[in-house]
């Protein structure tokens, strides 16, 4: 016999939006919902079967409720055991079907959802490499890791979740209404009466746990970022060289105590309400039984039996989560908008830069590059390159000097498209840049810059980054130039040695010869070295000079430097300020015009050997070794 029963499930704070939901409302029109359907139209067929599981389980769902019923009347009132057995194992057998149905169900949608963030996510990713390099540059990298992975992911949750509950709810709803209806209206009527009892608390009580949450997971968030920041590398070591140990403790003491407190509020909060809500539901069941009582006791439904209050009973248990779920469509429905429109937005950045329709693939080795009135900004206010104009002619190297901020990264980025130009044009022999395949393009060129980037995996991966059929040959080759070979093998795992996130576990001259070795495994025609030596020491920088040199032989190369030994090494120098060409010429020609190079002279390329306590001897001795250098060649 079915007892008193309770809402399935409970309280959630899902059934209000937040301050920033509300102010970003996502807006409802016909072409985001076709845009939605885009992404469910490849499995139709497979939600047309979801949606007949659905119903399928929300009728046989009814049939134990019912088969109680006359349990009591034809059974256990009868007292027949045979028929007693018969019934309990049609009982049994409806709730097995109607749970292999649901499974049945789940696993459908949920192989649909898996299907769906599969094909998105592809789409995401593909379409986020191909966006511009100034994408990347402006846009948070935790808003871009947002949107492929938690946004895409939770569209799962929008279709075995949202779209299946609503259609779930909706046959449960409809059909425990005609059973409960069919079987005695004014006992329906009962039990459909105890339903704004249950809504109108759960709205109140509900809206104040949500808020309580709200304030619990901001401060959460404010203990993680703490966390973070005290306890990271970084920050441990900030923490210890300004002795901040007390401070930080007694901070962390703070946040962890009033987030004790906040989480302790919501769950007194939620016990009470618990408590009377399972009072609540039990008024249905008991007004049914007391409508159903007086009905039978005063003959005034002489059709009315026990075994049918008890069903009834039962069934009314089934309605009111149901309902309780359907009125809180409306915030279901915004959250999933929300989330597709979030993963619009990106799929609406258009790319800038692309590979023109049949683009060019002209041979490039020893090519001129040529400058021709370039101009870019990343600001339209705020010019960066305004008229630059120079031919490098093909196979020769140029080095690029500089003030902070003059250009000269942005100069050279232009070669391989990572941006274009605003006016002007960019050649290479007598092809502008725009017209060439940018995948050719690419491949043609190979950039060392100062900040190496290396991934999470063994040298001999980082490697074939650069070319995934190299030979073993091949990379031994490559290293021996770079004169990385020798660590290389040293190592307990040889060319399996983990690198560490970024590169962590290698020094910054091994991480820079490994990168070095990459570029020389590509064999690029057209070489640019962004500062690439700048950031090591003089022992490191020889080990990787001789490489360098050997690469540059038959390239035509461009090379942002700040040591004085590589610019002298250069065929003509380039001096960039304030977005133009302000000098070009040998070492010697710039230091005669006693411009902008010789006060770059004077202070850039000479304070490494003007620092306190340096031997004036040692200081005649290098410069007289720079200046034989420079006379051999």
């Amino acid at each position: 016999m079915a007892g008193f029963g309770g809402m399935r499930g409970g309280l959630g704070p899902r059934g209000f939006l937040t301050e920033e939901e509300k102010e970003n409302l996502p807006k409802v029109d016909k072409a985001l919902l076709k845009r939605i359907l885009s992404y469910l139209k490849p499995y139709r067929v497979q939600f047309c079967f979801v949606f007949l599981a659905i119903l399928l389980s929300a009728v046989v769902g009814l049939l134990p409720s019912i088969i109680t019923g006359k349990i009591v009347d034809e059974a256990l009132i009868n007292k027949d055991m045979a028929l007693l057995i018969r019934l309990l194992f049609l009982a049994f057998a409806t709730l097995a079907a109607s749970q292999i149905v649901g499974v049945l169900e789940s696993y459908i949608n949920a192989w649909i959802s898996q299907r769906i963030i599969f094909d998105m996510k592809n789409q995401m990713f593909a379409h986020l490499q191909s966006m511009p390099h100034s994408f990347f540059t402006t846009e948070k990298q935790g808003d871009i890791i947002t949107r492929m992975d938690t946004d895409i992911s939770g569209v799962s949750t929008v279709i075995s979740g949202t779209l299946s509950h609503v259609v779930s709810n909706a046959a449960t709803v409809i059909t425990t209404l005609v059973a409960l209806f069919t079987m005695s209206w004014q006992l329906a009527i009962v039990g459909v009466i105890i339903i704004p009892l249950l809504i109108l608390p759960t709205k109140r009580v509900g809206k104040n746990q949500w808020k309580i949450r709200t304030d619990s997971q901001a401060k959460n968030d404010e203990m993680n970022q703490l966390i973070n920041e005290s306890l990271s590398v970084s920050g441990s070591m900030l923490v210890k060289l300004f002795t901040r140990e007390k401070k930080e403790y007694d901070h962390f003491v703070k946040t962890n105590s009033e987030l004790t407190a906040l989480n302790l509020k919501e769950q007194r909060s939620g016990s009470w309400f618990r408590v009377v809500m399972g009072m609540f539901t039990q008024v249905g069941p008991l007004l049914i039984y007391f409508a159903g009582g007086y009905l039978i006791i005063s003959h005034m439904d002489t059709a009315l039996t026990v075994g049918t209050i008890t069903a009834m009973v039962a069934l009314i248990n089934r309605l009111y989560r149901p309902v309780q779920d359907l009125l809180n469509l409306q915030v279901d429905f915004t959250r999933s908008l929300a989330l597709f429109t979030r993963i619009f937005e990106y799929f609406d950045k258009e790319s800038t830069i692309v590979s023109p329709e049949n683009g060019k693939r002209p041979d490039v080795t020893c090519k001129d590059i040529i400058y021709d009135h370039v101009a870019f900004a990343y600001d339209p206010e705020v010019p960066i390159l305004k008229d630059v104009n120079f031919t490098l002619p093909g196979g020769q190297m140029y080095a690029i000097v500089g003030p902070s901020g003059s250009g000269k990264s942005t100069l050279v980025n232009l070669i391989p498209r990572l941006y274009d130009v605003l006016s002007g044009a960019v050649r290479i022999g007598e092809t502008d840049v725009r017209d060439f395949d940018l995948s050719y393009l690419r491949e043609t060129i190979g950039v060392v810059t100062q900040e190496t980037y290396l991934f999470n995996g063994t040298i001999r991966e980082n490697l074939l980054f650069a070319k995934d059929d190299a030979t073993e040959e091949e990379l031994i080759e490559a290293c021996k130039h770079a004169n990385i070979h020798d660590f290389i093998v040293n190592q307990p795992d040889g060319y399996e040695t983990m690198v560490g996130n970024r590169g962590l576990k290698l020094s910054g001259g091994e991480k820079q010869r490994l990168s070095l070795a990459r570029v020389i495994l590509k064999d690029p025609k057209i070489l640019i070295l962004d500062e690439a030596t700048s950031a090591l020491d003089s022992i490191s920088e020889n080990a990787i000079q001789e490489a360098l040199e050997l690469l540059m032989q038959g390239r035509t190369s461009l090379v942002i430097a700040h040591r004085l030994s590589t610019i002298l090494k250069a065929d003509s120098i380039l001096v960039v300020k304030d977005g133009v060409i302000a000098e070009q010429g040998d070492h010697e020609s710039l230091l005669a015009k006693n411009g902008i190079y010789k006060e770059l002279y004077e202070t850039q390329f000479r304070q490494v050997l003007d620092l306190e306590g340096v031997d004036e001897t040692l200081r005649s001795d290098y410069w007289g070794a720079v200046e034989e250098e420079h006379n051999g060649f």
